[in-house]
C-alpha cells in the first residue's frame, strides 16, 4: 500500500514537472517567434512590379509613368515609407508570352509599410492640382498595357545552411 502511494507521489511530480517544462517551453517559443516577427518587420521589403506595354507603346508608357507615377513614389522615398525605386528594362527581347519591358523594383522600409493600406491621394492631389489631366493620363497608362504583375522577393542567402 505504501509502495502504491509513493507510486502516486511520484507520478504526481512527474506530471507537475511536465507540465512546468511544457509550459516554459511554450513560453520560450513564443518569445522567440515575437522576436523573429518583430526583427522581420524592421527588415527592408522588396517587390518587383513587371509591366508588359502594348507593341509600340513602350515608350508612351515610359512618358506616362516618369510624369505621373514616379514623383508620386520620389515623395513616399521623401516620408520614409520606401528606402529606393528602380527601374530596369530587358536588353534583348524574349519570347512573347515571357515577355516584358520594364520591372520597378521598390523597396520598402518594412513589409508592415508595403501592406499597410497607404492612401496617396492626399499625395497626389498635392503634386497634380489638374485632377482631370492626371486622372485621364493615368487611365491611358494602363490601357496601353497588355499586361501588370508585382512580385514580392526575398533575398536568398547562397552561403547560408
Amino acid at each position: 500500500m505504501q509502495l502504491k502511494k509513493a507510486a502516486m507521489r511520484w507520478s504526481g511530480a512527474l506530471v507537475f514537472v511536465l507540465a512546468g517544462t511544457l509550459l516554459a517551453g511554450h513560453e520560450l517559443l513564443s518569445t522567440r517567434q515575437n522576436t523573429m516577427a518583430a526583427e522581420a518587420k524592421e527588415q527592408p521589403y522588396v517587390i518587383e512590379y513587371y509591366y508588359k506595354a502594348k507593341w509600340g507603346h513602350a515608350d508612351e508608357f515610359l512618358a506616362l509613368f516618369k510624369k505621373n507615377h514616379y514623383p508620386v513614389l520620389k515623395k513616399e522615398i521623401e516620408l520614409g515609407r520606401m528606402l529606393k525605386v528602380t527601374m530596369a528594362t530587358p536588353r534583348y527581347h524574349a519570347t512573347e508570352d515571357g515577355r516584358w519591358d520594364f520591372r520597378v523594383t521598390i523597396v520598402f522600409k518594412s513589409a508592415a509599410i508595403a501592406n499597410d493600406n497607404f492612401d496617396s491621394a492626399a499625395l497626389i492631389k498635392q503634386l497634380f492640382p489638374d485632377q482631370d489631366t492626371y486622372k485621364k493620363e493615368e487611365q491611358r497608362r494602363f490601357e496601353i498595357l497588355d499586361s501588370h504583375s508585382d512580385v514580392p522577393i526575398k533575398d536568398v542567402d547562397l552561403d547560408g545552411k
